[in-house]
């Protein structure tokens, strides 16, 4: 058996309307119309639910059990017309973000603060992670937002997910205290130093910057923290290049930060799934995110 629930709450406007003629009024349709779905229903049930008289209809027990359960299908569709709305309206909802570390520090604070501040309801989830497994994350459904970077374009690895550019930033040699800027050769001039290096993107990126002004650097250390970074770099265990936005949360007041442009640039953006930026609650997070990084 297998009960239409159009129908089945069609049945239920009738019962509680107390006949057929009050309920189509109810419905805003025509009495014959009511009519024929009723006799589908019963049809479908299998025997009468209804009594037809004079004065309107009675249930039968077929039609009282239905009833109660008609009843509760119709309070749970009106629980999920107010959870809609709900959310349409952001009273409610939850975002799941990850982001890399230096994002995390400075842009996502900014905009999940002013999510908050216009929107107290809804929810903001936040983890940390690099973009190859932030990626993954978001493509297998395990988080709404992933906010990621590439070196000179978008990030490898999106896939099918869509990718909004946010804004681009310099890659700068960070360098111990008094260590002599390079000169007229720039890049090239570092090739007998130590390196540190960061995430494997980071560190990929650096290798084919050197490598493209003729050495490979030596990495004796490698972390993607950039606060123990600078703190290697300061006390003379190598150099480094980090984004501006790593020096931005955090700017160790012994290390010389240089502008090199042979270090390229890192473009920053969001990543979603397709038509995630239609879901009322991420549209706001991602709005937040991008008057966050704008500032």
């Amino acid at each position: 058996m297998a009960l239409d629930a159009r129908r089945t709450l069609i049945f239920r406007a009738v019962a509680r309307a107390g006949s057929i003629s009050a309920a189509a009024r109810d419905l805003g349709w025509t009495q014959p119309a009511v009519s024929q779905h009723l006799a589908r229903l019963e049809r479908e049930a299998g025997g009468p639910l209804l009594l037809r008289g004079p004065g309107g209809v009675t249930l039968t027990g077929a039609g009282a059990a239905l009833l109660r359960r008609a009843d509760v299908v119709a309070a749970e569709l009106h629980a999920a017309a107010e959870e809609l709305a709900a959310l349409t309206h952001l009273r409610a909802g939850r975002v799941r973000l990850v982001a890399f570390p230096s994002a995390a520090a400075t842009v996502v604070p900014d905009a999940i603060g002013a999510l908050a501040a216009a929107h107290p309801e809804v929810e903001v989830g936040l983890e940390e992670a690099e973009p190859p497994e932030a990626l993954v994350a978001v493509a297998a459904g395990d988080a709404d937002l992933a906010l990621v970077f590439g070196y000179d374009g978008a990030p490898v690895g999106l896939g099918t997910l869509t990718w909004r550019p946010l804004l681009d930033e310099a890659v700068h040699l960070v360098l111990p205290p008094g260590r002599r800027a390079p000169g007229r050769g720039g890049l090239a001039t570092l090739a007998a130093e130590d390196w540190i290096g960061g995430c494997v993107r980071c560190r990929t990126h650096l290798v084919d910057c050197c490598e493209a002004v003729g050495f490979t650097p030596t990495i004796r250390h490698t972390t993607d923290d950039y606060v123990v970074v600078q703190n290697l770099v300061a006390r003379g265990l190598g150099v480094t290049a980090l984004p501006e936005s790593a020096l931005t949360a955090y700017r160790h007041p012994d290390v010389q930060v240089l502008a090199l442009p042979a270090l390229g640039r890192r473009h920053v953006g969001v990543a979603h799934r397709p038509g995630a930026e239609l879901v009322p609650a991420t549209a706001a997070l991602v709005a937040r995110i991008v008057a966050a990084a704008a500032a």
